[in-house]
Protein backbone atom coordinates (compact mmCIF):
# COMPACT_ATOMS: atom_id res chain seq x y z
CA UNK A 1 0.00 0.00 0.00
CA UNK A 2 1.36 3.35 -1.02
CA UNK A 3 1.46 6.65 1.00
CA UNK A 4 -1.03 7.76 -1.25
CA UNK A 5 -3.46 5.39 -0.32
CA UNK A 6 -3.20 5.79 2.90
CA UNK A 7 -3.98 9.27 2.84
CA UNK A 8 -7.20 8.35 0.98
CA UNK A 9 -8.61 6.82 4.02
CA UNK A 10 -10.60 8.24 7.16
CA UNK A 11 -9.94 5.86 9.51
CA UNK A 12 -7.57 3.23 10.95
CA UNK A 13 -8.52 0.21 12.67
CA UNK A 14 -6.45 -2.26 14.24
CA UNK A 15 -7.23 -5.92 14.36
CA UNK A 16 -5.42 -8.69 16.46
CA UNK A 17 -6.13 -12.54 17.49
CA UNK A 18 -4.25 -15.24 18.94
CA UNK A 19 -2.84 -17.84 17.07
CA UNK A 20 -6.45 -19.68 17.21
CA UNK A 21 -7.58 -20.38 13.43
CA UNK A 22 -11.33 -20.39 14.77
CA UNK A 23 -10.61 -16.93 16.47
CA UNK A 24 -8.51 -15.65 13.45
CA UNK A 25 -10.23 -16.98 10.24
CA UNK A 26 -13.70 -14.41 10.63
CA UNK A 27 -11.18 -11.68 11.36
CA UNK A 28 -10.09 -11.86 7.76
CA UNK A 29 -13.67 -11.63 6.64
CA UNK A 30 -14.10 -9.21 8.61
CA UNK A 31 -11.64 -7.03 7.43
CA UNK A 32 -12.70 -7.12 4.12
CA UNK A 33 -16.20 -6.29 5.32
CA UNK A 34 -15.10 -3.13 6.60
CA UNK A 35 -12.63 -1.94 3.34
CA UNK A 36 -15.11 -2.97 1.30
CA UNK A 37 -17.77 -0.42 3.18
CA UNK A 38 -16.19 2.03 4.04
CA UNK A 39 -12.72 3.70 3.23
CA UNK A 40 -11.01 2.80 6.06
CA UNK A 41 -6.94 1.29 6.47
CA UNK A 42 -7.03 -2.13 8.63
CA UNK A 43 -3.93 -3.24 9.93
CA UNK A 44 -4.30 -6.82 10.88
CA UNK A 45 -1.50 -8.57 13.01
CA UNK A 46 -0.78 -12.27 12.84
CA UNK A 47 1.82 -14.65 13.72
CA UNK A 48 4.55 -15.74 11.43
CA UNK A 49 3.30 -19.84 11.04
CA UNK A 50 -0.43 -18.09 10.74
CA UNK A 51 1.14 -15.55 8.44
CA UNK A 52 0.28 -17.58 4.69
CA UNK A 53 -2.33 -18.70 5.81
CA UNK A 54 -4.46 -15.31 6.75
CA UNK A 55 -2.49 -14.07 3.71
CA UNK A 56 -4.91 -16.80 1.35
CA UNK A 57 -7.86 -16.31 3.68
CA UNK A 58 -7.94 -12.53 2.91
CA UNK A 59 -7.86 -13.25 -0.63
CA UNK A 60 -10.32 -15.42 -0.35
CA UNK A 61 -13.06 -12.57 0.37
CA UNK A 62 -11.99 -10.54 -2.75
CA UNK A 63 -13.06 -11.17 -6.71
CA UNK A 64 -9.59 -9.47 -8.99
CA UNK A 65 -11.86 -6.54 -9.81
CA UNK A 66 -11.17 -5.41 -5.87
CA UNK A 67 -7.54 -5.64 -5.59
CA UNK A 68 -7.61 -1.82 -4.88
CA UNK A 69 -9.79 -2.72 -1.93
CA UNK A 70 -7.59 -5.40 -0.39
CA UNK A 71 -4.50 -3.02 -0.65
CA UNK A 72 -6.49 -1.50 1.90
CA UNK A 73 -5.52 -4.15 4.37
CA UNK A 74 -2.33 -4.43 5.63
CA UNK A 75 -1.00 -7.73 6.91
CA UNK A 76 1.89 -8.23 9.32
CA UNK A 77 3.73 -10.93 11.71
CA UNK A 78 4.81 -10.36 14.59
CA UNK A 79 7.78 -13.00 16.56
CA UNK A 80 6.43 -15.43 18.80
CA UNK A 81 7.45 -18.91 20.61
CA UNK A 82 7.16 -21.50 17.60
CA UNK A 83 7.70 -24.09 19.65
CA UNK A 84 4.49 -23.65 22.03
CA UNK A 85 1.57 -22.43 20.17
CA UNK A 86 0.00 -21.66 23.85
CA UNK A 87 2.90 -19.41 25.06
CA UNK A 88 0.75 -16.18 24.84
CA UNK A 89 3.11 -14.28 26.48
CA UNK A 90 5.63 -14.19 23.62
CA UNK A 91 2.96 -12.42 21.64
CA UNK A 92 1.66 -10.08 23.55
CA UNK A 93 5.61 -8.73 24.13
CA UNK A 94 5.66 -8.87 20.56
CA UNK A 95 2.55 -6.52 20.15
CA UNK A 96 3.55 -4.10 22.69
CA UNK A 97 6.31 -3.46 20.75
CA UNK A 98 4.45 -3.69 17.08
CA UNK A 99 1.98 -1.09 18.72
CA UNK A 100 4.39 1.53 20.26
CA UNK A 101 5.34 1.34 16.40
CA UNK A 102 1.98 2.38 15.05
CA UNK A 103 1.34 4.50 18.13
CA UNK A 104 4.02 6.87 17.04
CA UNK A 105 3.24 6.26 13.44
CA UNK A 106 6.73 4.88 11.82
CA UNK A 107 6.99 2.12 9.49
CA UNK A 108 6.53 -1.59 10.74
CA UNK A 109 8.33 -4.45 9.79
CA UNK A 110 6.82 -8.21 9.24
CA UNK A 111 8.56 -10.47 10.88
CA UNK A 112 7.62 -13.38 8.37
CA UNK A 113 8.39 -11.37 4.85
CA UNK A 114 11.02 -8.80 6.76
CA UNK A 115 9.35 -6.06 4.91
CA UNK A 116 8.53 -2.67 5.93
CA UNK A 117 4.85 -0.95 5.60
CA UNK A 118 4.79 2.38 5.13
CA UNK A 119 3.89 4.79 8.33
CA UNK A 120 0.48 5.60 8.85
CA UNK A 121 -1.76 7.74 11.04
CA UNK A 122 -1.90 5.81 14.24
CA UNK A 123 -4.67 3.41 15.06
CA UNK A 124 -8.06 5.23 16.02
CA UNK A 125 -10.08 1.91 16.83
CA UNK A 126 -8.50 -1.50 18.33
CA UNK A 127 -10.60 -4.79 17.87
CA UNK A 128 -8.63 -7.40 20.17
CA UNK A 129 -9.27 -10.98 20.77
CA UNK A 130 -11.30 -11.70 23.84
CA UNK A 131 -8.34 -12.95 25.31
CA UNK A 132 -6.37 -10.12 24.88
CA UNK A 133 -6.21 -8.33 27.89
CA UNK A 134 -2.64 -7.30 27.85
CA UNK A 135 -2.90 -6.32 24.14
CA UNK A 136 -5.36 -3.97 26.03
CA UNK A 137 -2.95 -2.80 28.88
CA UNK A 138 -0.58 -2.42 25.77
CA UNK A 139 -2.74 0.25 23.92
CA UNK A 140 -4.27 2.04 26.71
CA UNK A 141 -0.60 2.85 28.01
CA UNK A 142 1.05 3.23 24.48
CA UNK A 143 -1.34 5.59 22.39
CA UNK A 144 -1.06 9.18 22.13
CA UNK A 145 -4.59 9.98 21.95
CA UNK A 146 -7.99 8.30 22.65
CA UNK A 147 -8.24 5.15 20.90
CA UNK A 148 -11.62 2.97 21.19
CA UNK A 149 -11.12 -0.65 22.22
CA UNK A 150 -13.88 -3.77 21.18
CA UNK A 151 -13.26 -7.03 22.59
CA UNK A 152 -13.76 -9.13 19.46
CA UNK A 153 -15.79 -12.38 20.81
CA UNK A 154 -15.51 -15.17 17.70
CA UNK A 155 -18.44 -17.34 19.58
CA UNK A 156 -22.30 -17.17 20.41
CA UNK A 157 -23.61 -14.44 22.83
CA UNK A 158 -25.19 -17.56 24.57
CA UNK A 159 -21.48 -19.04 25.06
CA UNK A 160 -20.09 -15.07 26.02
CA UNK A 161 -22.55 -14.79 28.59
CA UNK A 162 -22.44 -18.30 30.31
CA UNK A 163 -18.70 -18.24 30.50
CA UNK A 164 -18.04 -14.63 31.47
CA UNK A 165 -21.54 -12.97 32.22
CA UNK A 166 -22.92 -12.89 35.53
CA UNK A 167 -24.89 -16.33 34.97
CA UNK A 168 -22.05 -18.52 36.13
CA UNK A 169 -19.68 -16.71 38.59
CA UNK A 170 -19.18 -13.63 40.31
CA UNK A 171 -16.78 -11.80 37.96
CA UNK A 172 -17.65 -8.49 38.52
CA UNK A 173 -15.28 -5.80 40.25
CA UNK A 174 -11.62 -6.36 40.62
CA UNK A 175 -11.04 -10.10 40.14
CA UNK A 176 -7.73 -9.98 40.00
CA UNK A 177 -6.56 -8.21 43.31
CA UNK A 178 -9.08 -10.66 44.83
CA UNK A 179 -7.60 -13.92 43.20
CA UNK A 180 -3.90 -12.30 43.98
CA UNK A 181 -5.58 -12.37 47.50
CA UNK A 182 -5.97 -15.57 47.46
CA UNK A 183 -2.47 -16.52 45.91
CA UNK A 184 -0.62 -14.97 48.80
CA UNK A 185 -2.56 -16.32 51.80
CA UNK A 186 -2.30 -19.97 50.11
CA UNK A 187 0.69 -19.58 48.77
CA UNK A 188 0.01 -20.68 45.49
CA UNK A 189 0.73 -19.11 41.88
CA UNK A 190 -2.31 -16.82 40.50
CA UNK A 191 -2.16 -19.15 37.77
CA UNK A 192 -3.25 -21.91 39.88
CA UNK A 193 -5.68 -19.67 42.06
CA UNK A 194 -7.18 -18.53 38.68
CA UNK A 195 -7.54 -22.38 36.92
CA UNK A 196 -9.41 -23.18 40.26
CA UNK A 197 -11.78 -20.49 40.22
CA UNK A 198 -12.64 -21.32 36.16
CA UNK A 199 -12.96 -24.90 37.06
CA UNK A 200 -14.21 -25.28 40.53
CA UNK A 201 -17.72 -27.76 40.01
CA UNK A 202 -20.04 -27.60 42.79
CA UNK A 203 -22.66 -29.69 41.66
CA UNK A 204 -24.79 -26.02 40.86
CA UNK A 205 -27.28 -25.43 37.91
CA UNK A 206 -26.45 -22.64 35.75
CA UNK A 207 -29.65 -21.08 33.99
CA UNK A 208 -28.24 -19.13 30.85
CA UNK A 209 -31.64 -17.28 29.50
CA UNK A 210 -32.70 -19.40 25.90
CA UNK A 211 -30.68 -22.52 27.14
CA UNK A 212 -31.66 -25.93 29.18
CA UNK A 213 -30.63 -25.82 32.72
CA UNK A 214 -27.05 -27.60 33.13
CA UNK A 215 -24.90 -28.89 36.15
CA UNK A 216 -21.71 -26.29 36.37
CA UNK A 217 -19.79 -29.88 35.56
CA UNK A 218 -21.21 -30.09 32.21
CA UNK A 219 -18.80 -27.22 31.00
CA UNK A 220 -16.15 -29.67 30.98
CA UNK A 221 -17.42 -33.02 29.31
CA UNK A 222 -13.88 -34.26 28.69
CA UNK A 223 -10.50 -33.46 30.53
CA UNK A 224 -8.58 -30.13 29.53
CA UNK A 225 -6.23 -31.73 26.29
CA UNK A 226 -3.18 -28.97 27.01
CA UNK A 227 -2.74 -30.06 30.77
CA UNK A 228 -2.95 -33.66 29.91
CA UNK A 229 -0.81 -33.58 27.22
CA UNK A 230 1.41 -30.95 28.37
CA UNK A 231 1.82 -31.27 31.51
CA UNK A 232 2.23 -27.02 31.71
CA UNK A 233 1.53 -24.68 33.86
CA UNK A 234 -2.62 -23.71 34.15
CA UNK A 235 -3.68 -21.99 31.24
CA UNK A 236 -7.19 -21.67 31.61
CA UNK A 237 -7.83 -20.05 34.30
CA UNK A 238 -5.07 -17.16 33.02
CA UNK A 239 -6.78 -17.04 29.64
CA UNK A 240 -10.34 -16.55 31.32
CA UNK A 241 -9.22 -13.91 34.06
CA UNK A 242 -7.59 -12.00 30.62
CA UNK A 243 -11.45 -12.20 29.16
CA UNK A 244 -12.80 -11.04 32.17
CA UNK A 245 -10.89 -8.17 32.51
CA UNK A 246 -10.80 -7.53 28.79
CA UNK A 247 -14.81 -7.41 28.46
CA UNK A 248 -14.97 -5.31 31.72
CA UNK A 249 -12.76 -2.75 30.47
CA UNK A 250 -13.41 -2.60 26.62
CA UNK A 251 -15.41 -0.33 25.05
CA UNK A 252 -17.80 -2.36 23.59
CA UNK A 253 -17.83 -5.59 22.30
CA UNK A 254 -18.10 -7.34 18.79
CA UNK A 255 -19.82 -10.69 18.59
CA UNK A 256 -19.53 -12.55 15.04
CA UNK A 257 -23.10 -14.16 15.50
CA UNK A 258 -25.81 -13.88 13.65
CA UNK A 259 -28.97 -13.19 15.21
CA UNK A 260 -31.36 -15.71 13.96
CA UNK A 261 -28.72 -18.06 15.45
CA UNK A 262 -29.29 -17.28 18.83
CA UNK A 263 -32.25 -17.42 21.18
CA UNK A 264 -33.75 -14.07 22.07
CA UNK A 265 -33.69 -14.20 25.74
CA UNK A 266 -30.10 -14.72 25.22
CA UNK A 267 -28.99 -11.75 23.07
CA UNK A 268 -31.69 -9.77 25.36
CA UNK A 269 -29.43 -10.61 28.20
CA UNK A 270 -26.35 -9.67 26.76
CA UNK A 271 -27.38 -6.39 25.65
CA UNK A 272 -28.76 -5.13 29.19
CA UNK A 273 -26.07 -6.66 30.46
CA UNK A 274 -23.64 -4.48 28.64
CA UNK A 275 -25.96 -1.46 28.60
CA UNK A 276 -25.30 -1.69 32.62
CA UNK A 277 -22.13 0.05 32.07
CA UNK A 278 -23.40 2.21 28.79
CA UNK A 279 -21.33 0.17 26.15
CA UNK A 280 -22.86 -1.63 22.89
CA UNK A 281 -23.05 -5.02 21.84
CA UNK A 282 -23.18 -5.53 17.92
CA UNK A 283 -23.93 -8.98 16.46
CA UNK A 284 -22.84 -9.25 13.30
CA UNK A 285 -21.92 -12.69 11.83
CA UNK A 286 -21.54 -15.47 10.21
CA UNK A 287 -18.02 -13.85 9.29
CA UNK A 288 -17.48 -16.12 5.98
CA UNK A 289 -16.36 -15.29 2.73
CA UNK A 290 -18.04 -14.99 -0.38
CA UNK A 291 -18.29 -18.65 -1.48
CA UNK A 292 -17.16 -18.34 -5.35
CA UNK A 293 -14.02 -20.00 -7.27
CA UNK A 294 -11.65 -17.69 -5.62
CA UNK A 295 -12.23 -18.44 -2.23
CA UNK A 296 -12.57 -22.26 -2.56
CA UNK A 297 -8.78 -21.88 -4.68
CA UNK A 298 -7.55 -19.64 -2.02
CA UNK A 299 -8.73 -22.27 0.61
CA UNK A 300 -7.65 -25.06 -1.16
CA UNK A 301 -4.19 -23.74 -1.04
CA UNK A 302 -4.06 -23.68 2.54
CA UNK A 303 -3.90 -27.49 2.48
CA UNK A 304 -0.98 -30.24 1.42
CA UNK A 305 -4.41 -32.82 0.52
CA UNK A 306 -6.73 -30.96 -1.60
CA UNK A 307 -6.25 -33.30 -4.37
CA UNK A 308 -6.59 -36.31 -2.32
CA UNK A 309 -9.96 -34.46 -0.85
CA UNK A 310 -11.24 -33.33 -4.33
CA UNK A 311 -11.12 -37.04 -5.49
CA UNK A 312 -12.30 -38.99 -2.65
CA UNK A 313 -15.82 -36.18 -2.50
CA UNK A 314 -16.62 -36.54 -6.33
CA UNK A 315 -16.34 -40.95 -6.25
CA UNK A 316 -18.21 -40.76 -3.04
CA UNK A 317 -20.86 -38.22 -4.99
CA UNK A 318 -20.88 -40.67 -7.98
CA UNK A 319 -21.34 -44.41 -5.77
CA UNK A 320 -22.67 -43.26 -2.68
CA UNK A 321 -25.03 -40.14 -3.34
CA UNK A 322 -25.67 -36.63 -1.92
CA UNK A 323 -25.46 -36.24 2.13
CA UNK A 324 -23.21 -39.75 1.86
CA UNK A 325 -19.53 -38.60 3.63
CA UNK A 326 -18.88 -37.58 7.12
CA UNK A 327 -16.45 -35.09 7.60
CA UNK A 328 -14.61 -35.25 10.99
CA UNK A 329 -12.88 -32.11 12.78
CA UNK A 330 -12.28 -31.30 16.35
CA UNK A 331 -10.23 -27.87 15.40
CA UNK A 332 -6.81 -26.33 15.40
CA UNK A 333 -6.15 -27.19 19.13
CA UNK A 334 -8.38 -29.52 20.40
CA UNK A 335 -7.68 -33.76 20.13
CA UNK A 336 -9.36 -36.19 22.66
CA UNK A 337 -6.83 -37.69 25.62
CA UNK A 338 -8.86 -41.04 24.80
CA UNK A 339 -7.44 -41.32 21.22
CA UNK A 340 -8.99 -44.49 20.88
CA UNK A 341 -12.46 -43.46 20.88
CA UNK A 342 -11.74 -41.77 17.85
CA UNK A 343 -10.47 -44.38 16.31
CA UNK A 344 -13.85 -47.06 17.48
CA UNK A 345 -15.92 -44.33 15.95
CA UNK A 346 -13.84 -44.81 12.70
CA UNK A 347 -14.11 -48.31 12.94
CA UNK A 348 -17.86 -48.24 13.10
CA UNK A 349 -17.58 -45.96 9.71
CA UNK A 350 -15.59 -48.47 8.34
CA UNK A 351 -17.95 -50.99 8.81
CA UNK A 352 -21.12 -49.63 7.86
CA UNK A 353 -18.86 -48.31 4.45
CA UNK A 354 -19.29 -44.67 4.97
CA UNK A 355 -17.10 -42.51 3.38
CA UNK A 356 -15.17 -40.10 5.34
CA UNK A 357 -12.59 -37.52 5.60
CA UNK A 358 -10.71 -36.57 9.11
CA UNK A 359 -8.98 -33.87 9.57
CA UNK A 360 -6.39 -33.57 12.53
CA UNK A 361 -5.08 -30.22 12.97
CA UNK A 362 -4.04 -30.38 16.65
CA UNK A 363 -0.56 -29.94 17.81
CA UNK A 364 -1.48 -32.71 20.10
CA UNK A 365 -2.63 -34.73 17.83
CA UNK A 366 -0.74 -38.37 17.06
CA UNK A 367 -2.27 -40.96 14.51
CA UNK A 368 -1.32 -44.48 14.62
CA UNK A 369 0.52 -46.29 12.09
CA UNK A 370 -2.05 -48.95 12.17
CA UNK A 371 -5.07 -46.34 11.76
CA UNK A 372 -3.52 -45.06 8.45
CA UNK A 373 -3.20 -48.35 7.08
CA UNK A 374 -6.60 -48.98 7.83
CA UNK A 375 -8.13 -45.96 6.36
CA UNK A 376 -6.24 -46.70 3.46
CA UNK A 377 -7.37 -50.22 3.18
CA UNK A 378 -10.43 -49.01 3.41
CA UNK A 379 -10.41 -47.05 0.61
CA UNK A 380 -13.05 -44.78 0.99
CA UNK A 381 -11.74 -42.32 3.87
CA UNK A 382 -9.00 -39.65 4.11
CA UNK A 383 -6.70 -38.37 7.11
CA UNK A 384 -5.82 -35.32 6.36
CA UNK A 385 -3.53 -32.48 8.91
CA UNK A 386 -5.41 -29.18 7.47
CA UNK A 387 -8.27 -29.62 5.02
CA UNK A 388 -10.34 -26.81 3.42
CA UNK A 389 -13.28 -27.56 5.87
CA UNK A 390 -15.57 -24.83 3.57
CA UNK A 391 -15.39 -26.69 0.16
CA UNK A 392 -15.51 -29.71 1.84
CA UNK A 393 -18.53 -28.87 3.98
CA UNK A 394 -20.15 -26.97 0.44
CA UNK A 395 -19.55 -30.32 -1.54
CA UNK A 396 -22.80 -32.43 -2.17
CA UNK A 397 -21.41 -35.13 -1.07
CA UNK A 398 -21.07 -33.94 2.23
CA UNK A 399 -23.95 -35.23 4.57
CA UNK A 400 -22.90 -34.41 8.48
CA UNK A 401 -19.85 -32.73 10.04
CA UNK A 402 -18.51 -34.79 13.31
CA UNK A 403 -17.34 -31.48 15.34
CA UNK A 404 -16.12 -29.93 18.32
CA UNK A 405 -18.49 -27.80 18.29
CA UNK A 406 -16.16 -25.17 17.97
CA UNK A 407 -18.17 -21.54 16.85
CA UNK A 408 -16.36 -20.89 13.29
CA UNK A 409 -16.79 -24.60 12.47
CA UNK A 410 -21.15 -24.37 13.64
CA UNK A 411 -21.22 -21.00 11.91
CA UNK A 412 -19.63 -22.85 8.66
CA UNK A 413 -21.57 -25.85 8.70
CA UNK A 414 -25.09 -23.67 8.90
CA UNK A 415 -23.77 -21.85 6.31
CA UNK A 416 -23.98 -25.17 3.61
CA UNK A 417 -26.94 -26.52 5.50
CA UNK A 418 -25.10 -29.04 7.02
CA UNK A 419 -26.40 -30.83 9.90
CA UNK A 420 -23.88 -32.19 13.09
CA UNK A 421 -22.83 -34.58 15.56
CA UNK A 422 -21.54 -32.77 18.37
CA UNK A 423 -18.52 -33.95 20.19
CA UNK A 424 -17.26 -31.12 22.73
CA UNK A 425 -14.37 -31.01 24.56
CA UNK A 426 -14.16 -27.45 26.41
CA UNK A 427 -15.01 -23.74 26.98
CA UNK A 428 -17.70 -22.75 25.14
CA UNK A 429 -18.33 -26.13 22.66
CA UNK A 430 -20.87 -27.45 25.70
CA UNK A 431 -23.26 -25.08 25.93
CA UNK A 432 -23.39 -24.46 22.04
CA UNK A 433 -24.05 -28.35 21.52
CA UNK A 434 -26.97 -28.51 23.78
CA UNK A 435 -28.03 -25.48 21.23
CA UNK A 436 -27.64 -27.64 18.42
CA UNK A 437 -29.60 -30.45 20.08
CA UNK A 438 -31.92 -28.74 21.90
CA UNK A 439 -33.05 -25.91 20.77
CA UNK A 440 -32.18 -25.34 16.91
CA UNK A 441 -32.46 -29.80 16.34
CA UNK A 442 -30.08 -29.69 14.05
CA UNK A 443 -27.39 -32.16 15.58
CA UNK A 444 -26.80 -34.97 17.98
CA UNK A 445 -24.47 -35.15 20.75
CA UNK A 446 -21.91 -37.83 21.48
CA UNK A 447 -22.32 -38.71 24.75
CA UNK A 448 -20.05 -41.42 25.32
CA UNK A 449 -17.23 -39.66 24.58
CA UNK A 450 -17.03 -38.22 27.59
CA UNK A 451 -14.18 -38.63 30.60
CA UNK A 452 -14.09 -37.75 33.86
CA UNK A 453 -16.43 -35.11 35.13
CA UNK A 454 -18.24 -35.73 32.46
CA UNK A 455 -19.18 -38.92 32.79
CA UNK A 456 -21.72 -37.59 36.16
CA UNK A 457 -25.56 -36.95 35.12
CA UNK A 458 -27.14 -34.58 32.37
CA UNK A 459 -29.32 -32.28 33.76
CA UNK A 460 -31.75 -32.08 31.17
CA UNK A 461 -31.88 -35.35 30.49
CA UNK A 462 -30.99 -37.28 33.47
CA UNK A 463 -28.39 -39.71 31.46
CA UNK A 464 -24.77 -40.91 32.39
CA UNK A 465 -22.25 -41.74 30.12
CA UNK A 466 -20.47 -45.23 30.65
CA UNK A 467 -17.60 -43.84 28.59
CA UNK A 468 -16.40 -47.10 27.49
CA UNK A 469 -14.59 -48.08 24.34
CA UNK A 470 -17.72 -50.21 23.81
CA UNK A 471 -20.24 -47.72 24.88
CA UNK A 472 -18.87 -45.32 22.16
CA UNK A 473 -18.77 -48.29 19.55
CA UNK A 474 -22.75 -48.86 20.28
CA UNK A 475 -23.77 -44.73 20.52
CA UNK A 476 -21.85 -44.73 16.77
CA UNK A 477 -23.93 -47.18 15.70
CA UNK A 478 -27.16 -45.48 16.85
CA UNK A 479 -26.23 -42.30 15.97
CA UNK A 480 -25.63 -42.94 12.43
CA UNK A 481 -28.42 -45.27 11.86
CA UNK A 482 -30.50 -42.31 12.81
CA UNK A 483 -28.08 -39.38 11.12
CA UNK A 484 -28.81 -41.82 7.66
CA UNK A 485 -32.31 -42.32 8.17
CA UNK A 486 -35.69 -40.49 8.65
CA UNK A 487 -34.48 -38.29 11.95
CA UNK A 488 -31.25 -37.51 9.97
CA UNK A 489 -33.59 -35.84 7.14
CA UNK A 490 -35.42 -34.04 9.19
CA UNK A 491 -32.24 -32.45 11.31
CA UNK A 492 -30.98 -31.58 7.51
CA UNK A 493 -34.59 -29.70 7.03
CA UNK A 494 -33.92 -27.31 9.86
CA UNK A 495 -30.00 -26.72 8.80
CA UNK A 496 -31.11 -25.60 5.68
CA UNK A 497 -33.57 -23.63 6.65
CA UNK A 498 -30.99 -22.13 8.94
CA UNK A 499 -28.94 -21.70 5.85
CA UNK A 500 -31.19 -19.67 4.47
CA UNK A 501 -31.46 -17.24 7.24
CA UNK A 502 -27.81 -16.88 7.14
CA UNK A 503 -27.82 -15.79 3.80
CA UNK A 504 -30.53 -12.92 4.44
CA UNK A 505 -28.90 -11.50 7.93
CA UNK A 506 -26.06 -9.78 5.22
CA UNK A 507 -28.70 -9.01 2.71
CA UNK A 508 -30.13 -4.98 2.48
CA UNK A 509 -31.89 -4.70 6.00
CA UNK A 510 -30.46 -7.93 7.41
CA UNK A 511 -29.56 -7.67 10.75
CA UNK A 512 -25.92 -8.25 10.21
CA UNK A 513 -25.38 -6.19 8.00
CA UNK A 514 -27.23 -3.28 9.82
CA UNK A 515 -25.30 -3.98 13.07
CA UNK A 516 -22.09 -3.39 11.01
CA UNK A 517 -23.29 -0.71 9.78
CA UNK A 518 -23.83 0.65 13.00
CA UNK A 519 -21.05 0.10 14.61
CA UNK A 520 -19.14 1.93 11.49
CA UNK A 521 -20.76 4.89 12.01
CA UNK A 522 -19.29 5.27 15.41
CA UNK A 523 -15.69 5.29 13.94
Amino acid sequence: MTHTDIESTKSHILLAAYQAWGHTRPLCTLAARIVKSRPILVTLVTTRPFFDRVEKEISRNFSPEETSLKSRIRLVALATNEANPMDIMSLNISFATAYETLAKEEPLTCFKTGEQLPAAPSPDVAILDIFAEMMLRSVRKLSKKPVKIYCWMSASATSAYTLFGPAHRNTSGNLRATLEEEAQRTGKSLPEVAEEFFTEVKGKVIQVPGLPPMYDYELSPQEYVYQMVIKGPPILGPLQLAAVELINECDGILVATPECYEPTETVHAMREWFAETSRPVYAFGPMLPPFGQNATVNEKKQSANSGEIDELLERALKTHGEHSLVYISFGSVFWSVEPEKIWAFLDIMIEKKIPFIMSHGSPFAQVPESVKEKVKAFGLGVLSPWSPQQAILAHPATGWFVTHCGFNSIMESLSFGVPMICWPYQADQPQNAVHLTDNLEVAYELIEVRNSLGLKPIYRNGKSSVGTIEAVREEAHRVLDSAFGEDGAKKRAKAVELQTAFEDVWAEGGSSLADLNRFLDTI
